[in-house]
């Protein structure tokens, strides 16, 4: 692959993981510590790219605030 395209995949997939946890983080504080503490959420991310055929699903667990 060229470095372009490593370059551009890199800077895109950085953005999606400090936008996201900054969104997790903001949803968590939202929710309250009451709500989250001590509990275990299931996550989702679905990557798709117009243009080409590709859904990409990651799912995993994230802890609660407490």
């Amino acid at each position: 692959m060229s470095d372009d395209f490593n370059m551009s995949m890199r800077k895109f997939l950085k953005q999606v993981g400090v936008t996201s946890q900054q969104a997790i983080e903001e949803a968590m504080r939202n929710a309250g510590s009451d709500a989250t503490a001590g509990r275990e959420f299931d996550a989702k991310v679905v990557l798709t790219i117009d243009g080409i055929e590709i859904e990409h699903v990651v799912t995993g667990k994230i802890a609660g605030r407490g």
